[in-house]
């Protein structure tokens, strides 16, 4: 992956840094961050937490990467339609697959839920896992944002792939825990944020081991195994992890049931919301639109004691790199 994602999580465990969120501004938020982490990591402190329980998770689309126009795993599976129909165009039987060869993104939302799902089963089934990475990685790597001209790899918030790097520094083991495809994440998250494969939850769909040419392969189905989403990131996390999170982040509605479940349990629990505010340098939505909806989470999050991350406010940077001019 680029260099600039590497160095942006690259720091020897333990190298001291006399400010571990150089991209937060000085707000109530960074001071509500540092506050927490050294109350749970100091051993003199009443809300010290175990090194082995320090545990946070983290949604993906909107919170660690941008998810506008839609989300990037979309924009893939459209641009992989689109490539496979070059080399085979009878794959396209539907309105929704011509739609997405087509790269009509208005059309292709015509065709509803049951469109989607086409042209997801289309560009990431039935294939094996191995080749559906190698798609993923060379996608990574050619294609570019409509509006900022960057990899896609690239649009992470540096303010959160900074707050990942400092948890790590202070003991905690980082996940990921999203809508969005596990096996898609996978590619890159570990390049992007310096979190390893096997910290990676998210949805994912039916899968069979077979011997192809005397290969041992993974093969991709077309069937919904998982949904890792609203009530389903808790039952995901108490089965790949195995216990309670003391700090979860999300930014959308879909992401209320994780922090709830993590800042329910006993001790110090930090839940916290990415608000998108920043139409100059990123996007401002929230309660209105098609992705990224956050309502619950404003209305109930501050009483809860929930952190409302101000993007505008409280992020100096935005993105990993540099949008172009």
């Amino acid at each position: 992956m680029a260099a600039f994602v590497v160095s942006g999580v690259g720091v020897t465990s333990g190298m001291a840094l006399a400010d571990p969120l150089p991209s937060w501004n000085d707000t109530d938020a960074k001071a509500r961050i540092i506050s927490f982490v050294e109350a749970v990591t100091d051993p003199a402190s009443e809300e010290y937490v175990t090194p082995a329980d320090r545990i946070a998770t983290f949604d993906n689309d909107g919170t660690l990467w941008a998810e506008q126009p839609v989300y990037f795993q979309l924009i893939f599976a459209v641009d992989q339609v689109a490539k496979l129909a070059e080399q085979d165009p009878s794959i396209l039987t539907t309105d929704a697959l011509h739609a997405a060869a087509a790269g009509d993104y208005k059309a292709l939302a015509a065709t509803g839920k049951e469109g989607l799902l086409e042209v997801l089963a289309a560009s990431h089934s039935e294939v094996s896992l191995y080749q559906f990475k190698q798609d993923v990685a060379a996608w990574l790597e050619e294609a570019r944002h409509p509006k900022t001209g960057l990899r896609y790899d690239q649009m992470t918030y540096q303010p959160m792939v900074e707050l990942l790097r400092y948890l790590r520094d202070e003991g905690f083991a980082t996940y990921i825990v999203s809508g969005g495809g596990i096996q898609f994440m996978r590619v890159f998250a570990e390049d992007a944020y310096g979190i390893p494969p096997q910290q990676v939850i998210g949805s994912s769909i039916t899968s069979t081991y077979e011997v192809v040419d005397g290969v041992p392969l993974i093969m991709k189905g077309a069937d919904l195994f998982f949904n890792d989403d609203k009530a389903g990131k808790p039952v995901g996390i108490s089965h790949h992890i195995g216990k309670q999170p003391i700090l979860a982040g999300g930014n959308s509605d879909g992401d209320f049931e994780m922090l709830e479940f993590t800042t329910a349990g006993e001790g110090a629990r930090l839940g916290l919301y990415v608000h998108h505010t920043d139409a100059e340098r990123e996007w401002a939505y929230d309660r209105e639109g098609h992705i990224g909806v956050l309502n619950r989470g404003l209305d109930e999050g501050p009483e809860r004691g929930w952190l409302i991350v101000d993007m505008a406010q409280d992020w100096s940077r935005i993105f990993t790199a540099t949008p172009a001019e």
